[in-house]
Order: structure tokens, then sequence, then C-alpha cells
């Protein structure tokens, strides 16, 4: 009975949960936790990287400032006295997902979808042929992708998906540079984007116009943001199979579409000016080739036509013709896709870990939330609802006994046990007030040029800012 009591932690120790990727999903996820009063709670949010936010710092395009402006949501999750953040800590690299499970009741994992959907075809890897993942963490300033820069020396551009990654890669490469000038776009993707020669970004979809996943917004806004028309297809705008039956907000996106359509018939052929960059939305291609020698120089497209199904599912059919597209750069947009964590079960088609509302298959005290539980869909604040979701199921597991506490959880003391453990696997740990100064500074060298903030780009950079040391040369 003695030895019983003496491992058994206290019911009056609070829930402590260990959160695993800063971005969206691991702030609603944290969120979620401390918003309730059911249960008494303390929240870990580990993240790889120096700086939190994920997706909202380094996915969201520079030049969409009111979807960055969740963040300030986040921040008031970050300043709960039950809250803490420890950044620069990899799990499998500096701590194990077992000892992880050990010294928390539960893991919540909420590391989005880190890969890229591949395209499948011949050429897909030749010099020029990127993904999008790689562009957009380019621009964005990501310390993983500071050195991958497009290549911008041609005069076309070819961006494969039919998405809002793939208008956002579009968009940046075409607008104006002292348009992105007044963002927190990186420096070294403002400098290579001022000597870019392309004149066109081209952006090919599988299926037609009422299938792409383009949000109104962002179609919207394409000639105020790149300052120049939008050239589409007339034919391929024209009335879709079951129109009668789409939704309003697809409806809207046609309504768009025709009109840059409608537009394109009177305006003039004459080249664009240098300088000046146009984009072009074609749909029903599907890429089957990227060819070059040595480097991409042109696309093989399949062109497809629309078969609606009994259940009313549009597919995309190859009608056998072949289109060639010449390209000097191809971005390939068409997704991202989970990455399996080791000991945990993964569904290689999905790119999800497999769970039931939350709660991982087979496994005790784990759990997920975000792009890793569901797939990457859905916008930024998609990820409430998922994250509520796997909280009220992991609440419902400790209140039914399900997810036992145990001694080595109920070890974790809010005074720093864990910081200590932490600093000795990495000693640039970098916690909340590490990351203000990452904010501050940031914020501080944009101010005098008019910008929301001039990122820090490297590891080391953001590093010695967190740990207010010497800058590393």
């Amino acid at each position: 009975m003695a030895d019983d009591a003496v491992n058994t932690p206290s019911t009056a120790a609070p829930l402590t949960v260990a959160v695993i990727g800063s971005g969206p999903a691991g702030f609603y996820t944290a969120g979620a936790l401390l918003e309730q009063s059911d249960v008494a709670v303390r929240v870990d949010l580990y993240e790889r990287l120096a700086t939190p936010w994920g997706l909202v710092r380094a996915g969201v395009a520079p030049d969409h400032p009111k979807i960055k402006a969740v963040a300030s949501v986040y921040a008031v999750t970050a300043a709960d006295e039950r809250f803490r953040f420890f950044g620069n800590v990899e799990v499998g690299r500096h701590v194990s997902r077992e000892e992880l499970v050990e010294r928390y009741d539960a893991v919540v994992y909420t590391v989005g979808a880190q890969g890229e959907r591949r395209l499948g075809i011949p050429g897909e890897d030749l010099p020029g042929s990127v993904p999008a993942v790689d562009v957009v963490g380019w621009y964005n300033g990501h310390p993983d992708f500071a050195d991958r820069a497009p290549e911008l020396s041609g005069r076309r551009a070819v961006v494969i998906g039919a998405g809002n990654v793939a208008l956002d890669v579009a968009r940046i490469l075409c607008s104006p540079v002292e348009r992105l000038a007044a963002t927190d776009i990186a420096d070294h993707a403002l400098d290579v984007l001022r000597a870019s020669t392309l004149e066109e970004v081209v952006v090919v979809g599988r299926r037609g116009p009422a299938q792409a996943a383009f949000t109104t917004a962002e179609l919207r806004e394409l000639p105020e943001f790149t300052g120049s028309a939008v050239d589409v297809d007339p034919a391929e705008v024209e009335v879709q199979p079951g129109e009668e039956k789409l939704s309003r907000l697809i409806l809207r996106n046609l309504a768009i579409l025709r009109g840059y359509a409608a537009a394109g018939q009177t305006a003039s052929a004459t080249p664009v000016a240098a300088g000046r960059r146009r984009m072009a939305l074609r749909f029903l291609r599907s890429p089957v080739e990227i060819r070059g020698e040595g480097r991409v120089a042109e696309v093989v497209f399949a062109r497809n036509r629309l078969e609606v199904d009994a259940e009313g599912w549009v597919s995309a059919v190859d009608t056998g013709e072949r289109e060639v597209v010449a390209a000097d750069l191809v971005v390939r947009a068409v997704g991202y896709k989970g990455l399996p964590l080791v000991g945990l079960p993964f569904d290689e088609r999905r790119g999800i870990i497999p769970n039931d509302a939350g709660r991982v298959a087979g496994a005790d005290r784990e759990y997920v939330a975000g792009w890793i539980k569901r797939g990457p869909t859905g916008i930024i604040g998609t990820n409430r609802k998922c994250a509520v979701e796997t909280v009220a199921t992991l609440l419902a597991d400790v209140g039914e006994g399900r997810l036992a506490r145990h001694p080595g959880a109920g070890g974790v003391d809010p005074v720093g046990e864990a910081e200590s453990w932490l600093r000795e696997r990495q000693p640039d740990l970098v916690t909340e007030a590490g990351w203000r100064l990452i904010d501050a500074a940031e914020r501080a060298s944009g101010e005098p040029v008019g910008r929301p903030r001039v990122k820090l780009t490297t590891l080391d950079a953001l590093v010695d800012t967190a740990l207010n040391r010497t800058l590393t040369v």
C-alpha cells in the first residue's frame, strides 16, 4: 500500500502535456488545453526551429499581413503562466519520443506536413524543377531554405498546381519588387527577385476552374498585387459540368476568372514591357514529362477533358492530345505531405498518423492534431477545430481513466526541472524570453524602413539573438 502511494502522482498535480510543433495546430492545441477549466494543466510547446508560429511565419506569403495577424492570438496563449516554449529542440535528436512519453502525461504531435507530394513523371528532378515548399521557405526566410533560391534568369516560369500555394508562388514571382520591399519578405529573396528576368508565370491545373482550390480573395487580388492583367483562356472558363449545383464560393471564383478572360480579349497583344511580368492561368492539363538537356527547357502536358461520375465527382481524363510549353523554371505546387515519426504508425498513402479523433492508433498517451492528423487541407483557422477535437479526446481519456497519470509525468514541476533537463541536451535552448528578443530585434530592424520586420534567416543569427550574445559572423 505504501509503495502504491509513492508511485501514484497526486490528483492535485496538474496534467502535463507536451505539444510537439509550434505552428497553428500546436498553438490552438495549447490554447484549447489552457482555456478549459475541468482539469488543471501545464503545457510545454516544443519546436525544432528557434522561432514559433510555423506556417504563419514561414508559409503565409509576405504580402498577406492580415493572415499573419493571427499570431496575436498565439501570443496570448504564450503569455499564460502555465505555458512554456522550448525552441531549437528537435525530437529524435536532442530528446527522444520515448523520453517525452515518460516525462509527460500526454504528448500531442502537431508537426504538420513537411514533405512534398511528387509528380512522379520523367524529368521531375532536372535542375530548374523545384518544389514549392523550397520556394515558399526561401522567400519567407525559413533557415532550412535560405540557400535555395530559384533560378530566375529565364523568361517563363511554370507553376504546376491549382491551389493557393501555387497562386502565392506565382504572385510573388510576378509582383513589383517595390511592393514586396514593404513586407517581411526575406532580404535575400528581394535581391534575387530584383534581378529576375522573368516575363511570364503560367499556373497550370489538372482539372477545370471549378475544381481549383483557390480562395476568392487570393484570386481577386492578382491584378492589384502584380500590377498586371491575368491571362485566362475564355474557352476554359465556359459553362462547367454541373454548374447549377456549384457552391457560391466556386461561382464567385468562376465570375472572377471569366472577368479576366473577357478583359484579355480586348487587351493589347503588345509584349509585356521590360521589368513587368504577367500571369497566365491554364486548366485541363496534366504534366507528363519535364524535358531539357541538363536543365529544364520545356514541360509536356496532356490535355484533359472532364468526366462526372454518378456521385458527382469530377475527374480529369487524358484526351491523348499533347502540348509542349517552353519553361525556364518549373515549380511543383501539387501539395504537401506528412512525414513519418519514428515509433509511431504512419499511413504512407495519406501522409498522416492514423488516429481516432486525435488519439494515435495503438499508442498510449500520444495524440495528433493539424495536418499530420488529417492531411494538408483547410486554412489556418481549420486547425482550431481540429485541435479542439483532439483536446476533447485527450480530456475524455483522462476522465474515463484511459490516460492514466504516472509518476514520471507528475514529476515535471513548474519551477524549471524540464528546462534544466533540456539545457543539458541542447545548450542553445530558446525559451519564450529568447523568442521575444528575436521578435524585438526583427521589428526594430524593420521600423526605420517601414517594414513590419526584417527577418533573421540563419540559425546562428536567431540563436545568438535569443541568447543575447554577440552575433556569429
